[in-house]
């Protein structure tokens, strides 16, 4: 090998490791940038708003075709924002073809919008995370199964908007 082609190999490696992705050498989504204060802060927010909200409507896309169904899982996990579903599902099928979702809760006289990448997080952890947040889960999931599919917000692909009809719209980034 050219030492060109080591250089390459090691930046396209480390890109990869940056954006979360499983490499040979970091594993299933280990390596992360951390959030600064600010994107930690609009990472709560997000959090608490949806778990509030208690259910939100997430919209992907079938090839050429939206899809919209309601969801009720959100979980912080380390530094990350995270939802839950089935691998055996349409819906995860969907996502892992075209990660680019967007998500939609209304509570009270306000609403959110949240656009963004999910990345899958095949690791126990997470998926243990998610379900001791939402144990009702553990009849139909549990992290050792092929089943349990936990996913993550791309660091930085992350826009929230949060309306009312009285206030302006604040928008959140992460």
């Amino acid at each position: 090998m050219t030492k060109r082609t080591l250089l390459t190999a090691a930046t396209a490696l480390s890109l990869l490791a940056l954006c979360g992705c499983q490499t040979p050498a970091n594993g299933p989504a280990t390596a992360q940038r951390q959030p600064s204060p600010e994107e930690l802060d609009a990472m709560r927010q997000t959090c608490q708003f949806l778990k509030e909200a208690g259910h939100y409507f997430i919209a992907t896309t079938d090839h050429d075709q939206p899809r919209v169904r309601p969801f009720g899982t959100v979980n912080l996990f380390e530094n990350r924002l995270y939802i839950q579903t089935g691998r055996r599902k349409n819906v995860a099928r969907q996502l892992l073809a075209n990660g680019k979702v967007e998500l939609c809760a209304l509570k009270g006289d306000r609403w959110i919008r949240i656009s963004g990448i999910l990345v899958d997080d095949n690791r126990r952890e997470p998926k243990q995370a998610m379900l001791d947040a939402y144990p009702n889960l553990k009849a139909m999931y549990s992290p050792d199964d092929d089943n349990t599919m936990v996913l993550f917000f791309r660091p930085g692909s992350v826009t929230v908007t949060i309306h009312s009809f009285k206030d302006k719209p604040v928008t959140l980034n992460f």
